[in-house]
């Protein structure tokens, strides 16, 4: 039972200790509030003069297809919306676009530059911690839609929406300009190209042209030889025949002599003299075997002997002659040669040169720069805030006020515990 006792009296003791302490803080009330106020009137002074910041941000969006639709039914390249929207971005986060942006625009960050410090010094600080990148989180596969965005912290005096506004269309106007640029040079290797196909086919053009005269004049060299061959044998022929029959004749003479055919005459004439003394009789002879020769009589044949002895050529007495003779003047001229001669423009023949002309004039007067004019959609652009985003006032004054009485309670608290000490060593 004593023990149950010891434990309420030591209980006890530990509430009164409890409530003394309260009380004891409680005498120490001045103090905490002081050092409550204290504290509260330096947040409240590091809010008035602390400078503020503002922040703006704006998102870009994949513009629609038709935007490259004349660009990419060229073939010469196509475009990719989302890859664009990636450049921008791309373009956006490089520090040498920012830089550059910042060079051909320093007015714009005057109010950063600070004592001891040049401005490109300022604006390396101020790129560091001021601009960040919006971009879709890759780990929401779900999202909506692509989009790039430029978020941009900037304290007071600097315009805060011209700049990311400013550097947006620096980024963009810098992707067009390389893409236009890489579009440009596929429109001069193309160009080369069919320059090169169009010097080719000239020059394949030419030399098939002169092969085609060389070969249609060796097909009437090798014709003309030909036929000056056939003309001679044709006419070797005609003579020898003609001699032949100078000989015939010669001999059929020589018998007619020895008869004494000086007429033309049969053979059944020749064997009745004595009808021919009779008076004139008129005789019908049939006879299926061929006469001789002689029995034309020494006049005629000796007549034929004669005209025939006198024939300077034998050309009118052969059909073929003259067909030959035709064809050799015939092919004094080749037309066909003297057309593809006498031909002013090569092109005309070239059946592909229209197509690559045609080409070539369409490549020449596209205009890359033109068609890229919406590469993006603004979907947000960056305006002025309403109000600054640090310091956040309520917040570090209420801050300042919750840490202003934990140290002033921490001050009573220290108080109170030297002063019961120094009371417990003093002798009663």
């Amino acid at each position: 039972m004593s023990a149950n006792a010891g434990q309420d009296v030591e209980y006890k003791n530990d509430e009164i200790d409890l409530v003394d302490l309260v009380q004891d803080l409680w005498k120490q009330r001045l103090i905490i509030l002081g050092v409550m106020g204290l504290v509260g009137l330096a947040a409240v002074a590091y809010v008035q003069i602390a400078t503020p910041s503002y922040q703006t941000q704006s998102v870009l969006k994949a513009t629609s297809l038709k935007s490259f639709d004349q660009l990419n039914l060229t073939g010469v390249h196509e475009i990719d919306r989302d890859q664009v929207l990636k450049r921008i971005g791309g373009a956006l986060e490089s520090y040498s676009t920012r830089y550059a942006f910042f060079q051909e625009n320093p007015e714009l960050f005057k109010a950063v530059e600070r004592p001891g410090e040049s401005l490109e010094q300022a604006f390396q600080q101020l790129n560091k911690t001021a601009f960040t990148i919006l971009k879709p989180d890759l780990k929401k596969p779900d999202s909506l839609f692509n989009y790039v965005g430029l978020s941009f912290v900037y304290p007071q005096g600097v315009d805060g929406p011209a700049v990311v506004n400013g550097m947006i269309s620096f980024a963009t106007a810098d992707v067009r300009k390389r893409i236009a640029s890489e579009i440009n040079t596929l429109i001069a290797n193309r160009l080369n190209k069919l320059q090169s196909k169009i010097v080719s086919a000239r020059k394949g053009y030419e030399t098939t042209k002169q092969s085609k005269v060389a070969e249609l004049l060796e097909a009437d060299s090798i014709m003309r030889a030909n036929l000056n061959d056939e003309l001679a044998s044709v006419r070797e022929e005609l003579k020898l025949k003609r001699e032949n029959r100078i000989k015939q004749l010669s001999e059929a003479i020589m018998i007619a002599e020895k008869l004494g055919i000086h007429k033309p005459a049969t053979p059944s004439s020749m064997g009745d003299e004595r009808n021919q003394s009779q008076g004139n009789t008129i005789r019908t002879e049939v006879n299926n075997q061929r006469i001789p020769l002689y029995f034309m009589g020494t006049e005629a044949l000796s007549a034929e002997r004669e005209a025939l002895s006198l024939r300077e050529s034998d050309d009118f007495t052969g059909e073929r002659i003259g067909e030959i003779e035709m064809k050799l003047r015939m092919l004094k001229e080749n037309r066909q040669v003297e057309a593809l001669l006498k031909r002013d423009n090569d092109d005309l023949f070239l059946e592909k040169l229209a197509k690559w002309n045609e080409e070539i004039s369409f490549l020449t007067e596209l205009k890359p720069e033109l068609l890229l004019q919406d590469l993006v959609i603004v979907d947000q652009p960056a305006i002025e805030p309403l109000a600054p985003t640090k310091p956040k006032k309520l917040l570090i004054v209420t801050l300042g006020l919750v840490l202003g009485a934990f140290l002033g309670g921490f001050i009573a608290l220290v108080r109170v515990m030297m002063a019961n000490t120094a009371a417990s060593r003093t002798p009663r």
